[in-house]
């Protein structure tokens, strides 16, 4: 029996021909779903080199990075909430990826699957070494 991974992921490429006049215009199309992208993932930049540098970073899933760590290191839980996030978030950023690598001519949608599958397994509980 094949071992199962625990991350699936296909893109299903469509059986007709691709627009090839949206083709075309793909690197335009995309900027307005990249700038939602950005906004929830966050990007950072660096500017210079050497010790003069300096990081700048963007964000707003960064913002929501503490609150979950908090709680692994004092509960050892990991938030429901927040791993429903990151696999929808996965799942948005390869939407976007996939329809600006020419997959796909269909716009990325925010809250369907469409043409790509992702999924993952659920974490396993920890296991309690003191029973």
């Amino acid at each position: 029996m094949p071992e199962r991974y625990a991350l699936r992921f296909q893109v299903e490429y469509p059986d007709r021909e691709l627009d090839r006049v949206s083709t075309g215009f793909r690197i335009f199309t995309v900027i307005p779903i990249a700038i939602v992208l950005a906004a929830l993932s966050g990007a950072s930049a660096q500017l210079g080199t050497g010790a003069g540098s300096t990081t700048l970073v963007l964000g707003g899933a960064g913002l929501l990075f503490l609150p979950p760590l908090l709680m692994l290191v004092f509960r050892e839980k990991y938030p429901r909430w927040w791993l429903d996030w990151n696999r929808e978030l996965l799942r948005f950023t390869n939407r976007v990826g996939a329809y600006l690598a020419l997959m796909s001519d269909r716009y990325p949608a925010t809250d369907d699957e469409q043409y790509v599958r992702l999924d993952f397994d659920d974490p396993e509980p920890r296991r309690d070494l003191n029973r």
